[in-house]
């Protein structure tokens, strides 16, 4: 297997975190990671270097790379980035091809299947790569970069603040979104995804976000005060 380059392993990492191989909160061992893609830790370190300028990982001190876990403001903020991008692009896009739609309609039947299979994780991989392919048809390479960045942003929210998912409604919004993509209505397509968007952060369960990242909860075992030590006689 030919050697991996840091743009290379920097994209494999976050397809692992689109695809819940990875989790928040997760340690990435420079060595490890050097002897899976078989290279230095060198260039491992500048590919988490990278990762850690777009949001994917933190270094802290003295203990290694890490999956981010985002704070609950930091989950909102995900959401507000999209509810902006996502529906302007398709208020710039034309009437795409009908091959293109023909493709969209294919993801969301895949959706459909993937939600009556009951496999939880193909389930979410492909909700969350609806956005990814619906950028991608629309033929914006840069905008395409861009989402990928926020599925996987989107997915590290999911695991912290989202208890649970309707993915039959999330389904039935993408179909809904891809019928108004074919019948030509641009305008109609992007105040459906506005409202897709607007229900899935509704989602977001802030109670969820009160328990703090791992880091955070390990901090308050060590400072809350507990029982007192119990004192042994000699």
């Amino acid at each position: 297997m030919p050697k991996s380059s840091k743009a290379n392993i920097a994209e494999r990492v976050v397809s692992a975190i689109l695809n819940q191989d990875l989790k928040p909160g997760e340690r990435l061992g420079e060595q490890e990671l050097g002897d899976l893609f078989g290279v230095s830790r060198t260039l491992v370190r500048q590919a988490l270097i990278e990762l850690q300028s777009r949001g994917f990982v933190e270094v802290r001190p003295r203990m290694g790379w890490f999956v981010v876990e985002p704070s609950f403001e930091e989950a909102r903020e995900t959401y507000a980035a999209r509810r902006v991008i996502e529906p302007g692009m398709l208020q710039d896009a034309g009437k795409p091809l009908q091959s293109v739609i023909k493709s969209l309609r294919q993801h969301v039947a895949d959706e459909k299947k993937a939600i009556k299979s009951k496999n939880a994780a193909d389930r979410s991989v492909f909700l969350a790569d609806f956005h990814v392919c619906l950028a991608e048809r629309l033929g914006n390479r840069f905008l395409t970069a861009m989402m990928i960045d926020l599925s996987a942003r989107t997915t590290l929210v999911s695991a912290l603040y989202q208890s649970a998912t309707e993915a039959q409604d999330s389904n039935e919004d993408h179909a809904a979104i891809v019928d108004a993509i074919a019948a030509g209505d641009m305008q109609l397509a992007a105040d459906l995804m506005r409202n897709h968007i607007n229900q899935l952060e509704t989602r977001l369960d802030e109670r969820l976000a009160q328990s703090g990242t791992s880091r955070e909860r390990m901090l308050a075992k060590l400072i809350e005060p507990g029982p007192k030590p119990r004192k042994v006689k000699l």
